[in-house]
Order: C-alpha cells, then structure tokens, then sequence
C-alpha cells in the first residue's frame, strides 16, 4: 500500500518537477537575451535611497560599488533612524577612500524611530523628501549588497519606454566561505530568483534593486500605501499590479550579496521571508506551503521507502527510478541556473567546486527548509529585523513589540 502511495506522489512531483523544469529553462533563456543586449542610453539624474542599520559584512565595499557607478550623474541619499549608526562611521570613510574623480552627489538622512511601520519603510518615507527636484527616477538600494559597474545604468535604462514604469533585479548570494548554510541559504534564494522572468505581470520588486520613475511614484502615491507596512518591496509591487503597470526584470541587476551565515542566521532569513510573504502575498505562500510539501513528504519519503525495502530484501528498483528522476530534473534545472547568472556575476567564487557541488546537491534541502518556513509563518506572524522585533497584524498594519 506503501509504495502505491509514493508511486502516487511521485506522479505528481514528477509533472511539477517538469514544469519547474521548463520554468528554470525559460529563466536560463531570458537571462541569455537580455544580456547579449546593448545597455541602453537613457540616463536621467536619478536618486538612490539607500536605508541603513547596523554595519553588515562587506559594508565599506558595498558603498563603494555604489560610489563608483557607471552613470553620468546621480545622487545617493543614506538613509538611519539614528545619527549614531555605525553605519554612518562606514559610509564616511568610504567616501574619503573613493579615488575617482567624479562620482555620485552623497548625502544622509536621520529618520528617526519608526512607530507604525517596519523601519526601512519609515526610512524610506523620510529619504524620499530629500530628493533632488531634478531627479527622474528613484532607484532604491540595500547594504548588504554589492552592485557591478554597470548596475545603475542597466536598472535605469528601461525607464526610457512609458510601459514600463518600474524596473528590478534580485540578489543572488554568494557563500563567502565554503560553510553548508552559507551554500545552502544561496540555493535556497536562487529558486525565487528563477520565478522573476519576461512575464511583467507576474514579476515582483525586490528593494535592493529597484527603479521607478518618479512621476509614476508620486502619482501612484507610494509614500502613502508604504504607511503602516514592513515590507517596502511588496507594497510596491502591489501598487504597480493594482495600477496594470508591468515590472520589468533586468537581468543585468542580479546583484552578489557576499555572506558568512550560521545555521541560527539561516533560519531566521528564510523564515523571515515566508512570514513576510505569508502577510503581503498569501496566495505565494499557500503555493510555497503546498508544493514543498508534495516534494518532501515524495522526495524523503521515498527515501526512506528504498532504504526500508532495500533492508527487508524487497525489489526497490522502480521506486529508486522515481526518485533517481525527480532528482535529476532539479539538479539539471538549478546547474543551468547557476551557470547562467555567472554570466553576470563574475566572481571566482561562483565557479568553485563546492559552488556547483551545493547547487547541484543541496536543493532538495532548500525544498525542506522551505517546508519548515512555511510552517512556522502558518503558526506565527513575528519577525525580528536588524533588532527590531515586529508582529505583522494585516499587510497595512505593523506593530513594534521591542526594539534593540
């Protein structure tokens, strides 16, 4: 009865395997195309918020990516609820190491504490109001993130068409050591980005790589629907589906987050993200919920089946198969992906063994810990982000339980 049952769920994996399969394909062809483009030339001043807390890893470099954009003109506004962050300290000695001639106009900006919302949003809601009269488009940036020379450029250049009112890349993390969380948080993060695609609708903003242009900003009344929220990307995207205007995703702006993570740090990303999805975009998680469970109970399931017939002296050949396929099919799906944003992201790093070992291996992990995510959102609605620990009662209401 058993094996019945897993022949029944292995069907099942198997189509959806297939279809995220032909997904992944898709994402692979898209990231191809776009990049074998020509940048375009459209490059209006521009203003890019940039929200801090805290030093992250890599900071002082970080800020000089930003710095040394290949862009003609372009301010960028920091942006702390507290004139003694860190940060600032960071941020201020990577504006005297900055050698080159020309570069961005820099300034920063105290929030203060935030009281309804998620801080970043508080943050950028304060920023916004410095920007620049002349500024066309409102880039939107994160610190623990890396951009490439070419970044702002590409984010910007597709604003030039009025179908597109607002652009995005994704982060792509890079294991800065060759530790199993650090590897497998990466995995895990590269299957959302594969769902960003040629499909504008369906696309979604990612805060640490956006651009919208700013008359569609001010009219679509951003800095309003972000009152009362956490989540600055999510609201945003919102907005823009709500209005029919398509979020273009741009390849080029896949963006390398260098990281060391602990199995404590792993856990509490990823299930922050599914918490956070679970209040801004139920129907995602409900379809995160449902799929990885499919998978797991399919995947280690049927692990466990062979290894149990397999002691008891019982053929387990066919089983074997199955599960050898499903396998297979999310093994050559996240190889394509990740030797497709090298193309990008053109680090050594990218290209070790243990790189492509994790990629390869470890999905079926990312598919586990996506279940266990999705249960702990099911059971609870409280974050704790960069100290500050919030309960997410609808996505406009936000309340501050403790703060560090």
């Amino acid at each position: 009865m058993l094996l019945y049952i897993f022949y029944f769920f292995a069907v099942i994996s198997i189509y959806l395997g297939l279809l995220s399969l032909r997904g992944g394909v898709r994402f692979v062809r898209y990231l191809q195309k776009e990049i074998a483009e020509e940048l375009g030339d459209y490059t209006p001043f521009v203003t890019v918020f940039v929200p801090c807390r805290g030093v992250d890893v890599g900071l002082k470099e970080n800020v000089l990516s930003l710095f040394a954009q290949n862009y003609p003109a372009y301010e960028i506004i920091f942006v702390s609820d507290s004139a003694d962050d860190g940060a600032f300290a960071v941020i201020e000695a990577a504006r005297h190491a900055f050698k080159k001639q020309t570069g961005p106009v820099i300034s920063t900006v105290v929030a203060g504490h935030a009281t309804g919302s998620g801080q970043k949003v508080h943050n950028l809601r304060e920023a916004v109001s410095f920007a620049h009269p002349n500024s066309r488009a409102f880039v939107f940036a994160d610190t623990d993130a890396r951009p490439q020379k070419f970044w702002l450029r590409a984010l910007v250049a597709p604003l030039q068409t009025d179908s597109i009112a607002a652009t995005t890349g994704y982060r792509w993390f890079v294991a800065a050591r060759a530790g199993f969380a650090s590897h497998l948080l990466s995995v895990w993060n590269a299957a959302i980005a594969s769902a960003l695609g040629a499909r504008g609708d369906k696309n979604f903003c990612w805060g640490g790589a956006t651009a919208i242009r700013r008359d569609s900003f001010e009219k679509l009344n951003i800095v309003a629907r972000w009152r009362g929220t956490v989540s600055d990307d999510f609201t945003m995207t919102h907005v823009l589906h709500e209005a029919g205007l398509p979020v273009k995703f741009v390849p080029h702006c896949l963006t390398p987050s260098f990281h060391r993570t602990t199995w404590t740090e792993l856990v509490e990303f990823t299930t922050r993200q599914l918490k956070v999805t679970r209040a801004y975009a139920p129907h995602l998680w409900k379809s995160v919920f449902i799929g990885s469970q499919i998978f797991v109970v399919t995947f280690f399931g049927g692990v466990l089946l062979v290894a149990a017939r397999a002691t008891l002296g019982l053929t387990f050949i066919t089983p074997l198969m199955f599960l050898l396929l499903i396998f297979a099919m999310g093994a050559v799906k996240s190889h394509l992906r990740l030797r497709a944003v090298e193309l990008v992201i053109a680090d050594e790093r990218m290209r070790t063994w243990s790189t492509t070992l994790a990629h390869t291996c470890l999905w079926p992990f990312a598919s586990l810990l996506f279940l266990a995510n999705a249960w702990a959102a099911a059971v609870s609605r409280r974050i704790t982000w960069r100290g500050i620990t919030y309960e997410l009662k609808s996505p406009t209401e936000t309340v501050i339980l403790s703060r560090e």
